[in-house]
Order: structure tokens, then C-alpha cells, then sequence
């Protein structure tokens, strides 16, 4: 049985900042109050922040654990181990693992991460051994020959969160600007013939698989209860097709056309973290930040970074101009939703103890000191 109390801290509540005590007993918050604990066991903060364990419902973080070096593939199990660890020093409770079905020549190797990714999280999960609890997000590639047979035995696995639809097909979304993709398959060593010819490929098995791939994938996900997911918006024709199919959020939107056009509708968008802390996209696409202003974000993904979500949900604060509060619920409580959680992500009576204890140094960096999963001491 856990029992204790954290004191002296600055409490990041979801409409507030209190200076306060939080109760924590059975893995559970049992109750908030302002002021100094004085019983005498009460653990003081030091007037650290304390916020919610953060919730990421997107990260390739394992794909590079798993191949820390291009022609060096680590064993997979010893590779989600030091990913979840990574998750949790990082301040993530809770970790959506993205995994990629489907190969448009990218890296091959990601089909393996993906097969034994799923057998790895049900052995691990079962041992209770894992700092983070972990979920799957399953990221079909629509004009992919084999993202259906991927995709089909694992559709109904228990630990999938969400599924979404992503083509990374020259000359779309991401991939808009085609001298851009031939540049990048340059520095990959490609030669010129050879991906000029890779474009001609792929856009061909594009014309012939995107669409009736996309039927049957959406035939089998939108009678499951999981979260739909778009990947990678550019226009608002494409956010309009989604919200016809059911998807209801858009992630990481390259446009801002395509998040207003989302906010139009209804739906939800998610950002990437590393956008808000290296400035801008790594991929030279709208900048995060830019997106948080206009009102068209509702939560961050790490993306490749763990660490980003805690760094980026305080820089947003002075980039953007929203409230400490709004901006941990970008990290939190929204993705918790999103991943259908509700019993977490947010500091509040009876729900789970996932927190994050957090000491911004310098001004503007903040450092993850201490970790709680359901009220036990992980990090």
C-alpha cells in the first residue's frame, strides 16, 4: 500500500498553478490542498513544479534504440527496455509506441521493429517490470503492397490505442516538394537515376493502392473502439475526406490551412514537441508554435524525442503566450483523452498518481527530478 504526501510544490492543476500539498495513497490521488503539509513524514518539493505524468500517443523513439547505428541493430527486448526507460526519465507515464506498417523504401528494417515490437510489449508488460505503461500506435501506410497484411492480425490487439492512416509518398503531404525528397534520398546516397525512377515507382503503386487500401483499413478500424488518426495534413480537401471517413484528429499538420480546416470541422490536432524546441520543423513545415497561437493545437508528440514533451510544454508558455496549465495539458490530459485514458492525466481526486516533479533551471529549461506511475517511485 502506498501511502504519502508531497509538499512544497507548485502544483500544475488544469485551470491553475496552486502552492500546495497533494495526497497520494493506493496509487491514487486521494486529495489537494494549499499550503505546507505538517505532518511530519510529508515529502517537501522544494518548491518544485509537480504536473501530471505526461501522456505520449506518438513516438518512434524505440525504431532508434533499436538501430542506434545504421548497420548496427540492437536485440529488440534490450531495446524496448532502455526505450522505457528513456520514456520515464523523461517524464512519460504513459507511452504510445508508433509502429509502422508498411514499406515505401524508407527503412526496410522497420517491418522487423514493428513484428517483434508487439511480441516484446506482451512478454515485457506481463513481467511488471516496465517503468511506463505502454500502448500501441499502429501507423498504416496506405499505399504500401504489404500494410494489410500487416495490419489485419493485429487490428483487435489489446493494447492498441490508436491507428493512423500515413502516406509518405513523394509528392504529398510531407513529401509535397519533390526537389526536397530528391535531395533527401541524395544525402541517403541515392543516385539521381535511381530516385527518379523510386518516384515514378512509388507514385504508380500510390494511384493503385492508396484508395482501396484505405477502404478496408477503415472497413476493419472504425469497428474497433480505438482512436483514428490522419498523419501529415497539407489541404483542407484532405482534412475534409477524413472527416468524412470518421477520422476525427489530424496529426501533425503540415499547414495551417489544413489545422483550421480541422478546427472547422470539429476535430482535434496534434504537434510535434521537437518543432517547439528546435524552433521550427526538421522537415521545413509550419512551425509548431506558429500553430499553437493561431488556437489550432490540442496536444504535442514526442515524435523521435521523449524528452521534448516536458521542454516544449514550458517553452510554449513564453513562445505562444498561453498559461503554464494549458500548456502542461497539451502534454497530458488532452492526449490522455485522446488514447481514451480518462483515469489519468490530470491532477485530481481519484485519479491515478502518475507525476512528474520539475525544476526549471536557467530560466527556461525544465528538469525532470522525480517520476511516480500510479503512486510508485519509477524515476
Amino acid at each position: 500500500m502506498t501511502d504519502f504526501i508531497l509538499t512544497n510544490a507548485r502544483l500544475v492543476l488544469p485551470d491553475a498553478v496552486l502552492d500546495g500539498s497533494l495526497h497520494v495513497r493506493d496509487g491514487r490521488i486521494v486529495d489537494i490542498s494549499p499550503g505546507r503539509s505538517a505532518l511530519p513524514g510529508a515529502i517537501d518539493l522544494d518548491g518544485d513544479y509537480l504536473i501530471p505524468g505526461v501522456v505520449d500517443v506518438h513516438t518512434d523513439n524505440l525504431e532508434r534504440q533499436v538501430q542506434p547505428r545504421t548497420s548496427a541493430r540492437w536485440p529488440s527486448r534490450s531495446a524496448m527496455v532502455a526505450h522505457d526507460a528513456q520514456c520515464t526519465a523523461a517524464g512519460v507515464t504513459t507511452v504510445l509506441d508508433a509502429l509502422c506498417l508498411g514499406d515505401l523504401g524508407f527503412d526496410k528494417e522497420r517491418i522487423k521493429t514493428f513484428k517483434d515490437a508487439v511480441v516484446d510489449l506482451d512478454a515485457l508488460v506481463e513481467t511488471g517490470m516496465l517503468k511506463s505503461d505502454h500502448f500501441l500506435h499502429l501507423r498504416c501506410e496506405l499505399p504500401a503492397h504489404d500494410m494489410l497484411e500487416l495490419f489485419e492480425p493485429v487490428a483487435e490487439h489489446k493494447l492498441v490505442r490508436m491507428i493512423s492512416l500515413m502516406d509518405h509518398s513523394p509528392g504529398v503531404g510531407q513529401y509535397a516538394n519533390l526537389d526536397a525528397y530528391r535531395t533527401m534520398r541524395a544525402r541517403e546516397g541515392m543516385a539521381p537515376d535511381k530516385v527518379e525512377a523510386r518516384i515514378i515507382l512509388l507514385l504508380e503503386q500510390r494511384a493503385r493502392m492508396r484508395d482501396p487500401n484505405r477502404a478496408a483499413l477503415l472497413a476493419i478500424a472504425t469497428g474497433l473502439d480505438v482512436t483514428l488518426a490522419s498523419h501529415d495534413d497539407r489541404t483542407k480537401e484532405e482534412i475534409a475526406e477524413n472527416y468524412a471517413d470518421g477520422i476525427r484528429i489530424s496529426e501533425f499538420p503540415v499547414t495551417l490551412e489544413a489545422a483550421e480546416a480541422a478546427r472547422a470541422l470539429g476535430m482535434q490536432s496534434i504537434a510535434g514537441a521537437p518543432n517547439i524546441v528546435r524552433g521550427g520543423s526538421h522537415s521545413g513545415n509550419i512551425r509548431a508554435a506558429d500553430l499553437i497561437r493561431a488556437g489550432v493545437v490540442d496536444a504535442l508528440a514526442s515524435d523521435y524525442v521523449p524528452a521534448a514533451l516536458v521542454e516544449a510544454a514550458f517553452l510554449a508558455v513564453g513562445q505562444t503566450g498561453i498559461t503554464l496549465p494549458q500548456a502542461v495539458a497539451l502534454v497530458t490530459d488532452t492526449p490522455a483523452r485522446m488514447a481514451r485514458l480518462p483515469d489519468r492525466g490530470r491532477l485530481e481526486a481519484g485519479l491515478r498518481a502518475d507525476l512528474v516533479r520539475v525544476r526549471v533551471v536557467h530560466d527556461v529549461l525544465p528538469i525532470v527530478r522525480q517520476v511516480w506511475r500510479g503512486g510508485e517511485r519509477v524515476a
